[in-house]
């Protein structure tokens, strides 16, 4: 045996062993500690919606964060004014703030104040006839607010989150002003979502003990302008506040006073008078613990302050013995503990009849500091670890099943090849698996699609080779000669139609998000190894065999002879048919871009929420309860499973309120149903604007780059007729899945993209023999005739790639769950379609470009 053959096999024994030990330690977990601490211990890291866990879009309110600048600053100055004697009334406006002295004197000796020792502010205007500045926030400050408000939420959600133990969490930021959280495996997502969510603004303010004595009063004109309609039902403290103003002694505000009743732990809420300034804040907060204690025996939050923050309670304390002092944290009143004596040390209580787990909460929050502004939920997608587990067993089961389906086919067709074949294939799925441990790359449910759609293309490229050496040995060539010609003259072939895949991943991956990100990288990564397995790992086994002197058997099954089709002479007809498809589609496209198809929640905004009930339910009922409660909603279960799919479209910028509303009412009506959520995706509308974004983007991207590789390795009608093919064949799936009302989501484009790749494979292959014989006939054969015979000649190939494919993708669509059925539809209508354009779209077009005559290559 050469030496140079002997290293090639060392590589590849060498790589398996290597991929062996990287995917070991996530197959097996019964590994000594010595492995995984000197070899490799690392699992195979899973996606979400494989293990559970929650993904969540956060948007800062940058805005916010300016007003509440502005806020501090003026506050500020207004008691630095009262110091020196200097009366002033403040009024808000949309651009800042606008101060009133009494005298022009006091104006001149305020704006010097201003001006000597308060540089974030900025005088906007002076009119001295009124008595009035107008003052803003400085616009480096608000460059400053704006460069690192994002920045700074985010570091304080990453304290937060590391003190609340999540494993491999990930926290980064997206955009201008938002930032993404995923917490893998995190067992109660809801605790999670307040802990991250909370603003946590801790403040210390006193009671009005003279306004609280007209409280009733309050309470009457409160009635009164719910009464007349001046007031809304939900009103908010700001509403309050808008209404009692001319009521309230200056420098007051009503709040609301939370407590829970201990005996039947319902919250109960009610109104406090405040005065508007804060004596402490939570940046004089040195740490938080939880507690057990009282007279109640229960939790409460004990705070140690930092010095500053002890020298000021101490004063405030001092001064006010007897007096009633208000916690408020995030505009809400936590607690009111009356002031028994000077309190020196710096040490503080939170009560209020939390649970454990609250108390715990709202000390991680303040020991982690609070946020520069408020955050709101744009996007929540929570999937629960029994959701997790089922799609992981099912990935499974479609990967065993789809995967031994096109083995055991492989091995009747092509016998010994089909073996040879079959390893590749495993060696394949390995040191893919290998990979995405090494890179610590995500593997996603799409991510499991993948796998088994980069097995069935994997195919392709051993029946282009094994049909390569039938055609030799047709032609005379002994097996040996056979087999070099067979891999030789399939290479570039192959090499075409996976760079044109890889385009297309490389599309998903930059434009992209979550589990699609997943399945772009698993289907890069698939597409790179199978190029080294099909045409470097197989040669191996024959190139071992022939140095041995045992020239392997090629005695292949045989689906088609030698066939002798016309399929340029119905191309008009074909053309007809796909013009149907193309125009179906364009309608389609542009229902969907008005909002009038069924769009998933990803592009028209709104909810999916899976639950999963203990007993078998009616689903008339279910419709007919969330339909009396105002929901207009998408129903769906699945049969066997006891599991409920509600879908609901709603155009809001934060979510949360409407997956509440609906778990309240299952729980209520269906209580012997024991409906849980195990699963939601809440998706606001400025993210489903910028997902239907990117999936355009994507697609053009990809069309793009199939023009412009195609015409530099063929010529540009080429190019032009694949990517006409490809649009074809996306718009006709697209048509087809609008005429059915089928479900018009980011996993179809996903699914769309996909089968572009596959079909762009299919046409380049065709291409590839048409320009081969273009090259040996020249112009002795008609054009038409060149293709006809450039077709047939494929034809075997294309039905069995196609076929298997079709095997791999039915495993996906009968066992991969509900999830994936629709992903699972769309490529088994688009390996018809991608099979379809292939023969009769693509090929026409290059026909008709020329008008019927053969192309010179050097042109």
């Amino acid at each position: 045996m050469p030496r140079a053959l002997k290293l090639k096999i060392a590589l590849v024994v060498l790589l398996t062993v290597f991929s062996v030990i990287l995917v070991l330690p996530s197959f097996y977990s019964g590994l000594p500690a010595w492995f995984k601490r000197y070899v490799y211990g690392a699992r195979l890291k899973l996606g979400l919606d494989l293990q559970g866990g929650m993904h969540v879009v956060l948007k800062v309110d940058v805005d916010k964060a300016i007003r509440n600048a502005l806020n501090a600053s003026v506050q500020d100055l207004r008691e630095a004014l009262g110091k020196r004697g200097l009366r002033v009334v403040l009024q808000e406006t949309p651009q800042g703030f606008v101060l009133k002295f009494a005298s022009v004197k006091d104006l001149v000796r305020a704006r010097d104040l201003i001006e000597r020792e308060y540089p974030e502010l900025k005088l906007s205007a002076q009119d001295e006839a009124s008595k009035t500045l107008t003052v803003t926030l400085a616009p480096d400050r608000v460059r400053f607010i704006r460069e690192h408000a994002v920045e700074q939420s985010l570091e304080v959600i990453r304290n937060r989150v590391d003190q609340f133990g999540v494993t491999e969490p990930v926290i980064v930021r997206q955009g201008k002003d938002q930032i993404v959280v995923e917490l893998p495996g995190v067992k109660d997502p809801q605790r999670a979502l307040k802990l991250i969510g909370q603003t946590a603004q801790l403040e210390f303010k006193l009671v009005d003990e003279e306004a609280m004595r007209k409280l009733d009063f309050y309470y009457r004109l409160i009635d009164k302008a719910l009464a007349e309609g001046r007031l809304k039902p939900d009103y908010t403290r700001e509403d309050l506040n808008r209404l009692l103003r001319p009521y309230l002694p200056p420098g007051d505000e009503v709040y609301f006073w939370v407590t829970r009743d201990r005996e039947t732990g319902r919250t109960i809420k009610r109104l406090i008078i405040l005065k508007r300034r804060a004596l402490l804040t939570g940046d004089m907060v040195k740490t938080a613990h939880v507690r057990i204690g009282g007279p109640y025996n229960e939790p409460y939050v004990s705070l140690t302050l930092n010095s500053r923050g002890a020298r000021i309670f101490e004063r405030v304390t001092a001064e006010n013995v007897g007096r009633r002092l208000a916690i408020v944290l995030d505009n809400v009143v936590r607690s009111a503990p009356v002031i028994r004596e000077r309190i020196p040390g710096g040490q503080a209580q939170i009560t209020g009849g939390f649970t454990y787990e609250e108390a715990s909460d709202l000390a991680i929050v303040l020991r982690a500091g609070a946020l520069p502004a408020p955050v709101k939920v744009i996007q929540n997608i929570t999937v629960g670890p029994t959701l997790g587990r089922d799609s992981i067993r099912r990935g499974l089961m479609a990967s065993l099943i789809g995967g031994a389906a096109v083995l055991l086919f492989m091995i009747i067709y092509y016998r010994f090849s089909g073996l040879v074949a079959d390893v590749a294939l495993i060696l394949n799925v390995l040191y893919l698996l290998a990979v995405l441990s090494l890179f610590r790359a995500t593997l996603t449910l799409p991510g499991i699609a993948g796998i088994i759609l980069t097995m069935g293309m994997g195919v392709d490229s051993n029946v282009l080779i094994f049909e390569r050496m039938r055609e030799e040995l047709l032609l005379g060539r002994p097996p040996r000669g056979a087999i070099n010609a067979g891999y030789d003259r399939a290479f570039w072939t192959i090499v075409d139609a996976h760079v044109t895949t890889l385009i297309t991943a490389l599309a998903l991956f930059l434009f992209g998000t979550g589990p699609i990100k997943g399945f772009a990288v698993t289907l890069s990564a698939g597409i790179v190894i199978n190029l080294f397995t099909a045409i470097f790992g197989t040669r191996l086994v024959y190139d071992a065999l022939i140095s041995r002197g045992r020239v392997p058997s090629l005695n292949f099954l045989q689906i088609v002879g030698q066939p002798n089709l016309d399929f340029m002479g119905v191309r008009r007809f074909c053309f007809a048919l796909s013009g149907v498809l193309v125009l179906l589609g364009l309608v389609a496209f542009v229902q969907i871009s008005r909002g009038a198809a069924n769009l998933g929640v990803d592009f028209a905004g709104g909810l999916l929420a899976y639950y999963k009930a203990e007993k078998p339910f009616k689903l008339d009922e279910v419709r007919q309860a969330l339909s009396e409660a105002g929901l207009k909603v998408q129903l769906q279960d699945v049969k066997g499973q006891n599991l409920l799919l509600v879908r609901v479209r709603k155009k809001s910028e934060t979510v949360g309120a409407t997956e509440k509303t609906i778990s309240q009412i299952l729980s209520s009506k269906f209580p012997q149903a024991g409906f849980k959520l195990v699963g939601k995706e809440e998706i606001g509308s400025a993210i489903s604007r910028e997902l239907k974004r990117k999936a355009i983007v994507a697609i053009l991207i990809s069309l793009a780059g199939f023009i412009l590789y195609l015409a530099f390795r063929f010529k540009l009608s080429f190019g032009v007729a694949a990517a006409a093919a490809t649009f074809h064949d996306v718009l006709a799936v697209l048509g087809i899945f609008y005429l059915l009302n089928r479900e018009i989501s980011l996993l179809l484009v996903t699914a769309l993209l996909t089968l572009a790749g596959y079909s762009l494979t299919d046409t380049v292959v065709i291409f590839d023999r048409i320009r081969e014989n273009i090259r040996k006939l020249g112009e002795r054969t008609p054009f038409h005739g060149i293709i006809n015979r450039s077709v047939n000649e494929m034809l075997a190939r294309t039905i069995i790639t196609s076929l298997t494919t079709l095997l791999a993708i039915l495993a996906i669509l009968l066992f991969g769950g509900v999830v994936l059925r629709d992903f699972a539809l769309a490529l088994f209508l688009g390996v018809i379609v991608g099979t379809y354009s292939s023969v009769f779209v693509a090929s026409p077009i290059v026909y008709a470009w020329h008008k019927g005559k053969t192309p010179k290559l050097g042109e």
